[in-house]
């Protein structure tokens, strides 16, 4: 299932979400001028579990692979990565910014971004391949939408074998069910051989992070 808008009206602009969005179109952009040099800046910017826990266990810390955390949710791997993360970004982010305010916005996107790459490290510490992508920090976002607006209406593209149909939704039908297939394809790929797919761990974590911290973050 695939959102297209919801019917959730905002009482402000959300600035903080225009500026997540747009720096991340920003940042792909710079990944499109750069070729085949990209490999390398997902190598240098992207979280790596393997050199993480390598910095953390080392004394004194090296705080260097520690930037990737912020980072690495600014970069894409592909204009299909980028859409499809923008695309629930635009959807579901103004409202949560809208309950959670500007500044509490802005630090619960980071601090789920980062939880999500915290767990991925936790399963995967000797992966070696970079993760990227914001997907962690908006899966957080998911979660407080869930949280705050489980009958909001979603219009929502359900595609059919090779029909596409659209029907509106409540957010706890979509969002759940976006949830059970990142769980269950986590699930599946405990144990498996590195391949550089999806970092469906990374969801989860940033998912349940949201599901926490949306409670001490928005406003009464």
């Amino acid at each position: 299932m695939f959102p297209l808008r919801d019917r959730n009206p905002t009482a402000t602009v959300p600035v903080v979400n225009f500026v997540l969005i747009g720096l991340n179109l920003a940042v792909f952009a710079y990944e499109l001028s750069l070729g085949d040099e990209i490999e390398a800046l997902f190598m240098t910017y992207g979280v790596i579990p393997r050199d993480m826990i390598y910095a953390l266990s080392g004394t004194p810390i090296d705080p260097r692979p520690l930037v990737t955390l912020f980072s690495s949710m600014f970069l894409h791997g592909g204009w299909v990565h980028l859409v499809g993360n923008m695309l629930y970004l635009w959807v579901f982010g103004d409202n949560v910014e809208d309950k959670l305010g500007h500044g509490r916005y802005i630090v619960f996107y980071l601090v789920c971004g980062i939880s999500a790459s915290a767990l991925h490290v936790v399963l995967e510490p000797a992966g070696a391949l970079p993760t990227v992508g914001a997907s962690g920090a908006i899966s957080g976002v998911l979660a407080a939408y869930l949280v705050m607006f489980p009958k909001a209406r979603v219009l929502t593209v359900i595609p059919i074998f090779i029909f596409l149909q659209t029907a509106e939704l409540p957010a706890l039908v979509v969002l759940g069910m976006w949830f059970v297939i990142q769980f269950f394809n986590g699930l599946a790929s405990l144990g498996t051989t590195e391949t550089g797919g999806v970092a469906w761990w990374a969801h989860i974590g940033g998912f349940v992070a949201g599901l926490l911290l949306v409670f001490p973050f928005r406003r009464r």
